[in-house]
């Protein structure tokens, strides 16, 4: 029976100031400020992971030398501090050099650097080192949602699928296999692009999972959908690709973003011909980003048991996001984007993916770090609305290698 979405956590009350000890009551200008009330939930949060982190890094790294006052600073730095220190994991989380082990935890985050399918600027096969190397500058908690990755749930970092430079096919089956892997595991897998091309073997390897149907919400300017351009499976056809799948139907897949002067009308074409779902920024502005969630949930979820998002970096203002292959101004704003990727997370994904992120055209990294903010607020909002791990339910099929 599909269609079968989790329910939306309720939005937190007016609390007062944060303080372990008495406080007085809230002033009637505190009482309708959500970052007291933010401030308060963090009080109620846990902290035993941090202090075993904290524990290890002493039993790993040594003790601090002698005038450090700190004592839960070590000699050689371990874990997350400090920020500027350290081997770059997504997040610092721990890396999973035995890929059977990657069901041990909720979520995996996989590199896939590959840019074979690019059919402008290249660059994006260094996407997941771009996106790794910044994520150094984040901790795991998040004030307004109260949430914090360390202490309600785990994560590791996979690294790097073994992709084969100049060749599509090769890539993209090494690609599902990887995925296939992961996902078969139970954990929830992060692929950090790479170019858009991927966009077909990552729904491949989840879709081989299972005999559920499964929903699409794509996030882009740029439609994706055409059979083949420059006579291969490139960056702009993922979604021809995936929704010939046969439980991924083209009914299911939601466009959000789409338009300016680089949609192909080979493109358009198909998505006319297979009656896809598109929202352009005009519906954005008409609408409201609220409105087009709900509608874009409403599309991908009909009918189906599972959504997967795709979020291609180029679907920002082009002034936002310097470091992708193909910008296009006039779209979304940073603020619109994080809403409309928490609210389509807070129903649960059975996967997701950032791509097409571009480090060589990069500048101070600000398209890196959009790409894991993105990836982080997916996360969150499946932990604070309780729908992280509820794509296991899908999983029917064994891991078959491709």
């Amino acid at each position: 029976d599909g269609g079968g979405r989790g329910r939306r956590g309720a939005a937190a009350g007016p609390g007062p100031r944060i303080c372990r000890e008495e406080v007085a009551p809230p002033r009637p200008a505190e009482a309708a400020n959500a970052g007291l009330a933010a401030a308060e939930k963090e009080a109620a949060l846990p902290t035993a992971r941090w202090r075993a982190e904290q524990e290890e890094a002493l039993r790993l790294g040594l003790p601090g030398a002698s005038s450090i006052e700190d004592r839960t600073i070590p000699t050689f730095s371990r874990g997350e501090l400090p920020h500027f220190a350290g081997i770059n994991t997504f997040l610092k989380a721990p890396y999973v050099e035995d890929i059977r082990d990657v069901g041990k935890y909720d979520a995996a985050v996989l590199g896939v650097p590959f840019d074979g399918g690019c059919t402008y600027r290249s660059g994006t096969r260094f996407g997941p080192q771009g996106i790794r190397r910044i994520s150094a500058l984040y901790t795991p908690y998040n004030y307004e949602t109260g949430v914090d990755l360390r202490e309600q749930m785990t994560l590791c970092d996979a690294g790097d699928v073994f992709t084969i430079p100049a060749n599509l096919e090769k890539s993209f089956d090494q690609i599902s296999n990887a995925v296939a892997h992961v996902f078969a595991s139970g954990a929830f897998p992060v692929l950090l692009g790479g170019d858009h091309s991927i966009g077909f073997p990552t729904v491949r390897g989840i879709a081989s999972m299972t005999s559920k149907r499964i929903g699409i919400i794509h996030v882009d300017r740029h439609a994706d959908i055409q059979e083949k351009d420059l006579d291969e499976r490139m960056h702009t056809t993922p979604y021809f690709h995936a929704t010939n799948l046969p439980n991924v139907r083209p009914e299911n897949l939601v466009q959000v973003g789409i338009g300016g002067w680089q949609v192909p009308r080979a493109a358009v074409e198909e998505a006319r011909r297979r009656r896809t779902n598109i929202f352009t920024m005009g519906d954005i502005e008409l609408h409201g980003i609220e409105k087009v969630a709900e509608m874009a949930l409403e599309l991908a979820w009909d009918g189906t048991d599972a959504v997967y998002l795709s979020y291609d970096i180029d679907s920002l203002e082009a002034a936002f996001v310097p470091g992708t292959g193909w910008p296009e101004p006039g779209g979304l704003l940073p603020r619109e984007a994080l809403k409309l990727v928490g609210l389509v997370a807070a129903e649960g994904l059975c996967g997701m993916e950032v791509v097409e992120v571009s480090p060589p055209y990069d500048v101070s990294d600000i398209t890196s770090l959009m790409a894991l903010r993105i990836c982080v607020d997916a996360l969150g909002a499946q932990v604070a609305n309780g729908t992280l791990g509820k794509h296991r339910s899908i999983i029917d099929k064994e891991f078959t290698p491709f």
